[in-house]
């Protein structure tokens, strides 16, 4: 059965509703596509992706409409209309029939939009005006309410709008009410954006498209000028920004940024963003540029001193400079690790996100431990001479290290109030390199034949 069907098509008699046998009949080379409940959503919500660059609220309608809050964005434009003609050209020239309306309330500018006049901007205040010679299906009521309505005659908006609310609610339910105060903007109305907008967030329109490095960068460089000072003025810092650069052929292309700590510093951020500048590919041309910072925390004001505070100038460089690390080979390729109330090797570190975080507990010392632990050891083979004694060669990936320099066995006793299992003997390592490892042998030659692990690696 045909679910919908295009202008071309119904005007040669083809329908919804229609058995698609009976339509190939009417026309053999019609063109079928199977029907996909989810692809309305799917393709609204890519278009109301696409409109961000006009607001930065936009929300979908199903089956067919968006719904974009447009407070504070057509000035940018110059108006209303401008704004509107611009949004009609750029979707009709994509491909899509599109109708608009402008109003002060949802439902009246999903009423206008489908029953009035295509393009309209009703004025504000004037929803009562407008709505009164519109049918009654404008008031996006359900089937069964409007059949009720139209069988007892009242099938525009004037023939219902001066009945009083109790009659309405007591005949038809709530739904008829809210619907028409909310078309009236007598009643309250969200929608549900697609992505919520962020608070902390500046735009950038071009007059001409810009499609120079040297444009994107001044582009950045003023954004992050405004970005920063709106954040001063919240005693906020970002953590996290994203640069975002909408192209003239409907794609964006965006880099980000992150920062370990809370900062405002405009000449810090613009050096993490500035050698990605280059995987901006323009296109034909770039017409606007938006800047967002999706994760901020508090950052109070420093009272600055006549005297240096070295200690605090040093972890502001040591974070600039994980910054920048960060920023080439990813936030992941620099970790940090304070010591965890464990004896066992696995579990006596935890990873932490912050240079702010303290220890709770002091490294240990006195003990031999290496730079690098592997996350979960790894077996090897081995050559010992007497049992207890430290092996004379070890085989690891296929490579074969004779043993130099031997300290230890270190016994580390399994933590039996967590898990049950084999004792380790951990051994300190040198081979003909002079390169330091960390092994361990499972178990003891008494009891049963014991496996040989390498766990670590020395500086």
């Amino acid at each position: 059965m045909i679910h919908s069907a295009c202008s071309n098509a119904i005007s040669l008699g083809i329908k919804p509703g229609m058995i698609l046998a009976d339509a190939r009949a009417l026309y053999p080379d019609l063109l079928a596509i199977d029907h996909d409940p989810e692809l309305p959503a799917k393709l609204l919500t890519a278009i109301a992706e696409w409109c961000l660059r006009f607001t930065p609220i936009a929300s979908i309608d199903l089956p067919d409409g968006l719904i974009l809050d447009i407070n504070g964005c057509p000035h940018l434009w110059g108006g209303e209309a401008p704004y509107q003609a611009e949004i009609i050209k750029r979707l009709s020239g994509i491909g899509y029939t599109i109708r608009t309306a402008i109003a002060d309330t949802i439902g009246t500018a999903w009423a206008i939009s489908r029953y009035g006049l295509n393009g309209t901007i009703v004025e504000s205040g004037k929803q009562k005006e407008i709505l009164l010679s519109l049918p009654i299906q404008a008031l996006r009521l359900s089937t069964g309410i409007t059949d009720r309505l139209n069988k007892l005659g009242l099938d525009q908006v004037d023939s219902i709008i001066n009945i009083p609310p109790s009659a309405l609610k007591k005949r038809f339910g709530q739904e008829l009410s809210l619907r028409l105060n909310q078309a009236l903007g007598e009643a309250s109305e969200a929608i549900n954006p697609i992505c919520p907008a962020p608070v902390f967030q500046e735009r950038l329109d071009c007059l001409e498209p810009v499609r120079t490095a040297k444009a994107i960068t001044i582009a950045l460089q003023q954004l992050l000028e405004s970005l920063c000072s709106h954040l001063a003025k919240e005693h906020k810092g970002l953590r996290k920004a994203i640069f975002k650069c909408y192209r003239i052929d409907n794609e964006v292309r965006q880099i980000e940024i992150g920062t370990n700590r809370a900062s405002r510093d405009t000449k810090h951020l613009f050096r993490l963003f500035e050698h990605k500048i280059s995987q901006i590919a323009p296109g034909l041309g770039i017409e606007l540029f938006l800047l967002e910072a999706p994760v901020v925390e508090p950052l109070e004001v420093q009272q600055e001193y006549l005297w240096l505070d070295m200690n605090t100038q040093h972890n502001e460089v040591l974070n600039q400079l994980l910054d920048r690390i960060g920023g080439r080979l990813g936030q992941n390729a620099i970790q940090r690790f304070l010591p965890a109330e464990h004896h066992w090797p696995e579990r006596s570190y935890a990873p932490v996100a912050s240079l702010s975080e303290q220890p709770t507990i002091p490294w240990p010392e006195g003990l031999s431990r290496p730079v690098y632990v592997l996350p979960k050891p790894e077996p090897i083979k081995v050559s010992v001479p007497i049992p207890d004694y430290p092996p004379m060669l070890f085989i690891y990936k296929g490579v074969i290290h004779n043993i130099k320099k031997a300290d230890g066995p270190e016994r580390i006793e399994r933590e039996w109030w967590i898990e049950k299992g084999l004792q380790r003997d951990y051994y300190c390592v040198e081979d003909q390199a002079g390169k330091r490892y960390w092994l361990f042998r499972s178990g003891r030659y008494e009891t049963h034949t014991p496996e040989w692990f390498i766990h670590g690696f020395f500086a």
